[in-house]
C-alpha cells in the first residue's frame, strides 16, 4: 500500500519515527510534510493527506498533530474520508474493520513512540469485513455526508 502521512511541528518527530515502521511493514510512504517543527496548522496537513487518500494516490492516511483532536475533524471535513483518532490498537483496527476507515490521526504529545508504533501497525494490517452491518452503517455515514455537503 502506500500511505499519505503527515503532520504539524507538534507531531514532526512521531511523523518521522512512523514513516520508518511504514516502510518496514513493506508499505510506500508519500510524505505530504511538515519538514521541521517550524509552527505550522495541522489542518494543511489534514487536507494534503485527505486528498491523497480521495484522489487515489495513496491506500491510507496518517495525520500526526499534538493531541491527533484537530487533524481528525480536519480530515473529516474531506469528502470521502473516514478519520479516526487512535490511541490505542483496538480502535486502530476496530475502525478499520468495522468502519472502513481510510485515514488515522494520532497525537505526539499524548501517546509515546511504542505504542504509536503498535497503533500503525496494527491500523496497516487491518482489513474491512466488508459486512451487511457494516456496508449498511457506513451508507448511513455517506448519506450524511451527502445531505450535509455544498
Amino acid at each position: 500500500m502506500i500511505i499519505a502521512i503527515g503532520g504539524d511541528h507538534a507531531g514532526y518527530i512521531l511523523k518521522e519515527a512512523s514513516k520508518k515502521w511504514i516502510t518496514d511493514a513493506g508499505h510506500q510512504v508519500l510524505d505530504l510534510g511538515t519538514c521541521n517543527t517550524d509552527a505550522v496548522d495541522y489542518p494543511d496537513f489534514a487536507a494534503a493527506v485527505g486528498h491523497a487518500v480521495v484522489e487515489k494516490r495513496a491506500d491510507r492516511g496518517i495525520v500526526v498533530c499534538g493531541s491527533g483532536a484537530g487533524a481528525s475533524i480536519a480530515a473529516n471535513k474531506i469528502r470521502g474520508i473516514r478519520a479516526a483518532l487512535a490511541h490505542e490498537t483496538y480502535t486502530a483496527h476496530q475502525a478499520v474493520e468495522h468502519d472502513n476507515v481510510n485515514v488515522i490521526t494520532l497525537g505526539e504529545r499524548v501517546i509515546g513512540p511504542a505504542l504509536a508504533q503498535e497503533i500503525v501497525e496494527t491500523f496497516l494490517k487491518a482489513k474491512f469485513t466488508g459486512e451487511e452491518r457494516h456496508l449498511r452503517r457506513i451508507g448511513k455515514i455517506e448519506k450524511l455526508e451527502e445531505e450535509f455537503s455544498e
